[in-house]
């Protein structure tokens, strides 16, 4: 099963207990392919009655009508909006739920007699679902860094964002321990832990399980395959020889099938694809 707790985390889980106290808002920002699995199951505890604003990233990547049914589910509890950190889409719903609630902290402040003060915000989410270009949307400039890999955001920092609200951004946070290998397992292929860290082999034959109970399709589509087979161990090798990935002798490099396989899927090749519903998980 696969595990990644670095120490950094640990460090960074304490930080963050730390930090709540100076923020009125969480924005969380989940994998819209994997909404269940992206949530770090300590946060619920950790956040208490904190409110929240659920923010379903990389929305241009999952299936639309799937992410409908995610965000009515999200706002049972938690306000929700489905966002595209890199290419803008959601970013104005996003700033408008913001703005309302500063205002609804200065109307508080005022019926207190109290100075104003900023809306404070804090943004959490695991490595690599697309904080840092989510706080650079918001702010309108390249004020944090980002990569296409985790574990990029260093320290911490403070960010205007717009007018009386102010973004305190995080490092991602991801848990001790998966109960469950599925959710270590599409961590994995949608890239929240690094890949040297898990077997990739074994990761693009879940990944395959994962597409074939959705819809055979997808794959015997993307890679022009026959329906002669089911077996993920069976498919792999017959995408592999579709896309040349052969060693010396005409074998198959299941290796590099297996990395073609999971960068198809992390980069939107094979489709709009989800990986989780509603009715297959609860709320963390």
């Amino acid at each position: 099963m696969i595990q990644w707790y670095p120490g950094h985390m640990a460090k960074a889980k304490k930080i963050l207990t730390r930090d709540l106290k100076l923020v009125d808002l969480v924005i969380e920002v989940l994998d819209a392919r994997i909404p269940a699995s992206s949530r770090n199951p300590d946060l619920d505890q950790l956040l208490d009655n904190k409110k929240r604003i659920v923010a379903l990233n990389k929305e241009d990547l999952a299936d639309r009508k799937i992410t409908g049914e995610w965000l009515l589910f999200f706002k049972k509890k938690h306000p929700a909006v489905r966002v595209n950190s890199l290419g803008g889409q959601g970013m104005k719903e996003l700033m408008s739920l913001l703005k309302r609630v500063s205002g609804e902290l200065k109307e508080r402040v005022r019926e207190k007699e109290r100075t104003a003060r900023d809306l404070r915000i804090m943004v959490i989410g695991i490595p690599n679902v697309g904080k840092s270009a989510l706080i650079n949307r918001l702010a309108g400039t390249a004020v944090t860094r980002t990569a296409n890999r985790p574990g990029v955001t260093r320290g911490r920092q403070w960010i205007k964002i717009a007018d009386e609200i102010r973004l305190l951004d995080t490092p991602g946070i991801l848990w001790p321990k998966f109960d469950d290998e599925d959710v270590g397992y599409k961590l994995a292929v949608t890239g929240a832990i690094k890949d040297n860290l898990f077997d990739e082999e074994l990761a693009a034959y879940k990944l395959l399980k994962y597409l074939l109970e959705i819809n055979e399709e997808i794959v015997s589509n993307n890679y022009q395959l026959g329906s002669e087979t089911v077996e993920p161990y069976d498919i792999l090798e017959l995408i592999g020889r579709k896309k040349g990935c052969l060693m010396s002798g005409g074998k198959v490099d299941r290796l590099r099938a297996s990395r073609l396989l999971i960068n198809d899927f992390r980069s939107g090749k094979l489709g709009l694809v989800s990986l989780e519903r509603p009715d297959e998980g609860g709320e963390g």
